[in-house]
């Protein structure tokens, strides 16, 4: 990239605003950080009917198989890898949104900037996984013409798999290579260039409403409850008490508990309780249904 490139990106160039940052008090710097924040969400927004359209396009995949990857370098690497680690917990989810960094997992904790510039290794790291055409590649980056991120659309496309761009600035060199892409207008960093700060915002931002939206009309919440999540700790366990108890309006937490011990599940205890019956019944019953909410409310108007 020459330095006439790096000055057309608008995550690059200077903030007017912010020029005399490093003569002013703390609680003015804090202000001026939280004022440019606020207009992250407001960007987002802007394309959200964009966003819309692309998620649309890639449930029809999910829905029945297809994964969805993110991949990146430095903090867009970082998100990703962040944003896909939550689906797990949340959402009982195995391995249907992937996040992969550029200079492996060492590269999380430590800066391993020269791997954003290698293109051919997105390749290698996307080759383990066997894309198909039923998969989806999120290459993040936010000036849009990150070398490894270019490297992983141009492999999806390779692989007939669905190749987005996510970048933070307009007209990106993402949409050379990618079937469609998202551009975020973040405008210029507190500190140009600190793509960690708002463009970071907003790449979260993005993710977030890409994954949970995904999951959600995949059936992996009850209403806005998260029905499938996992039990693995105290606190969620407790969490799961509670869905359970909303869902079923069962008073005895204690008998709640004991069933949640048993099946560390909240589909199944739900079942258990409403259908008054043990486990193994239960688990057909789930298993002749496509749809958790239509069984639970029709079980309940008929209570």
């Amino acid at each position: 990239m020459k330095q006439a490139d790096i000055n057309k990106i608008s995550t690059e160039q200077i903030n007017d605003k912010t020029t005399n940052i490093d003569q002013m008090p703390i609680i003015n710097i804090l202000e001026l950080i939280n004022d440019e924040d606020t207009n992250v969400a407001c960007a987002v927004k802007a394309e959200i009917k964009n966003i819309a359209a692309i998620i649309e396009k890639i449930q029809k995949n999910f829905k029945t198989g297809g994964r969805v990857f993110y991949l990146g370098a430095g903090t867009s690497g970082r998100l990703g890898v962040l944003d896909a680690s939550e689906m797990l917990p949340t959402f009982n989810s195995h391995d249907e949104i992937i996040g992969i960094i550029a200079g492996g997992e060492s590269a999380l904790r430590k800066p391993v900037e020269a791997a954003e510039d290698d293109e051919n290794q997105a390749e290698l790291d996307l080759k383990d996984y066997n894309l198909t055409p039923k998969d989806t590649v999120i290459a993040i980056g936010a000036s849009g013409r990150t070398p490894y991120s270019i490297g992983a659309l141009k492999y999806a496309k390779s692989k007939n798999a669905y190749a987005i761009g996510l970048s933070m600035s307009k007209c990106s060199k993402f949409r050379e290579f990618a079937d469609d892409v998202i551009e975020i207008n973040s405008g210029p960093e507190v500190i140009s260039g600190s793509t960690r700060l708002k463009a970071g915002t907003a790449t979260k931002l993005v993710l977030n409403m890409i994954s949970t939206t995904l999951m959600i009309k995949k059936g992996k919440t009850y209403g806005n409850l998260m029905i499938d999540v996992r039990i693995s700790n105290e606190k969620l366990f407790y969490r799961a008490v509670n869905i359970v108890q909303l869902i079923t309006n069962e008073l005895d937490s204690l008998k709640i508990e004991k069933i949640l011990k048993e099946t560390r599940d909240v589909r199944l205890t739900v079942v258990m309780l409403l259908f008054e019956v043990d486990l193994t019944q239960a688990k057909i019953i789930l298993e002749s249904t496509s749809n958790i909410k239509t069984l639970i409310e029709k079980k309940i108007k008929n209570v």
